[in-house]
C-alpha cells in the first residue's frame, strides 16, 4: 500500500490571519476585499487538473507498458521508492484499477471559517461537490485559548451546524485557529460532536501553538485515538534526534527551499507511512493587499515567497504522485475507525 498524504487547506482570507488582528479589527472585515473565493477556486482547479492529467497519463502508460511497469513510472518527477517510502507495484488487471482509483481520488480537506461560509455558501458547496471534505475552522478565527468554555462551544457548534446546513451532510473535523488547542479544548471539540481534531503541532517554539500530551494515546497510522472514537490528526513535523523542525506547511513551506522541504517529507513518509500538510488560499496570492502597519517580522512571515507557493505546491503534488492523497475523514475510515 502506498503511503498516505493528507492535504489540508485552512480557508480564511488575507485580512483574517492572527498576525494582522491588531491592525485589522473584526468590525472592518465586512468592508475588506474578499479574495478567498478566487484563490480557493485556483486550488480546486489545480487539484482537478492534476488528477485529470495524471489519470490520462496512467491510462496511456498502462497501454504501452502493460503489467511490467509501476503505475507512476511515466511521471517526469517521480520519486524512487527508496527515497520516498512508496513501494512500486505491478499492473495486473486488479492493480491497474487500484492505480486508476488512487490517481482519481487525490482529495483534500478544507477547514472553512464560518464567517466566510455564511457569505460564500456557494463556495462551500463547490468544495463539497468536487469531492473534497468540508470541515470547520471555527466561526470568527478566535483563538481557542482566548475564549471561555461557553464561547468556545458556541463557536464549535455554530460553525459545524452552518457548514452541515450548507452541504447537507455531517461535518466531522475541526482545526483551531493558530493551532491554539488544550486538553480542555479537545474535550469541548468532542462534546460538540466532532469525530476528530487536527490542531496539534509539536513544534514548541511558536508561542500560539497549544500544548497537549498525546504521547500516551494509541496510534493508528498517523492518527492518535484521544478517547474511544475521537481522534487527533497532528500536523506533520520532522524529528531529528531530540529536535522537532516545523515541516507541516504554512510559512515554513514558503521559507524552506522546496527541494529540502520535499526531502524532509520523504523522510517523514518513510518513517511514519503518512504525512499531513496544511496551507491557506491566500498563500498563492502574491497580489493581495499589504498590511503596512504590521511589524516587519509579521509582514515577513506572511509575505515571504508568496509568488513561489503555487509552483512549489504543484511540484510537491507531482513528486509524490505515487502516494495516495486522502481527506482526513477518508484516512480515518481506512486506518483508525473500527
Amino acid at each position: 500500500m502506498p503511503p498516505h498524504i493528507l492535504l489540508t487547506i485552512d480557508v480564511e482570507d488575507w485580512f483574517q490571519v492572527e498576525n494582522f488582528k491588531e491592525f485589522i479589527p473584526y468590525s472592518s472585515w465586512p468592508s475588506r476585499e474578499l479574495r478567498v473565493e478566487k484563490n480557493t477556486h485556483r486550488l480546486l482547479d489545480l487539484l482537478d487538473s492534476f488528477k485529470m492529467e495524471h489519470t490520462e497519463d496512467s491510462r496511456q502508460n498502462t497501454e504501452v507498458r502493460g503489467q511490467k511497469t509501476a503505475c507512476n513510472s511515466h511521471l517526469t518527477s517521480v520519486l524512487s521508492p527508496q527515497s520516498s517510502g512508496c513501494e512500486p507495484f505491478a499492473l495486473s488487471a486488479k492493480s491497474s484499477e487500484s492505480c486508476k482509483s488512487c490517481l482519481e481520488t487525490q482529495k483534500a480537506t478544507f477547514f472553512v471559517l464560518g464567517w466566510l461560509a455564511e457569505r460564500l455558501p456557494h463556495l462551500v458547496r463547490e468544495i463539497h461537490a468536487r469531492g473534497h471534505e468540508v470541515a470547520s475552522h471555527g466561526y470568527q478565527h478566535e483563538l481557542c485559548s482566548g475564549q471561555s468554555c461557553q464561547e468556545l462551544e458556541k463557536d464549535l457548534c455554530d460553525s459545524k451546524k452552518l457548514l452541515e446546513d450548507i452541504i447537507g451532510e455531517p461535518v466531522y473535523g475541526y482545526r483551531a485557529p493558530s493551532f491554539s488547542i488544550s486538553e480542555d479544548t479537545l474535550k469541548s471539540i468532542e462534546q460538540c460532536g466532532y469525530l476528530y481534531d487536527s490542531s496539534y503541532n509539536s513544534f514548541a517554539m511558536h508561542g500560539r501553538y497549544g500544548r497537549v500530551n498525546i504521547s500516551e494515546n494509541g496510534s493508528r497510522g498517523i492518527a492518535r485515538e484521544v478517547r474511544p472514537k475521537f481522534f487527533e490528526l497532528p500536523i506533520s513535523n520532522l524529528a531529528i534526534g531530540s529536535r522537532v523542525f516545523p515541516w507541516g506547511g504554512g510559512g515554513y513551506f514558503r521559507l524552506i527551499p522546496s527541494w529540502i522541504f520535499r526531502k524532509g517529507v520523504r523522510r517523514i513518509l518513510s518513517e511514519q507511512g503518512g504525512y499531513l500538510f496544511y496551507m491557506h488560499p491566500w498563500e498563492i496570492d502574491p497580489e493581495q493587499p499589504r498590511v503596512k502597519e504590521a511589524p516587519r517580522s509579521f509582514r515577513f512571515r506572511h509575505y515571504v515567497n508568496l509568488s513561489g507557493t503555487e509552483k512549489n505546491f504543484t511540484t510537491m503534488l507531482s513528486d509524490f504522485s505515487d502516494c495516495r492523497f486522502l481527506t482526513c475523514h477518508e484516512y480515518l475510515k481506512g486506518i483508525a475507525i473500527p
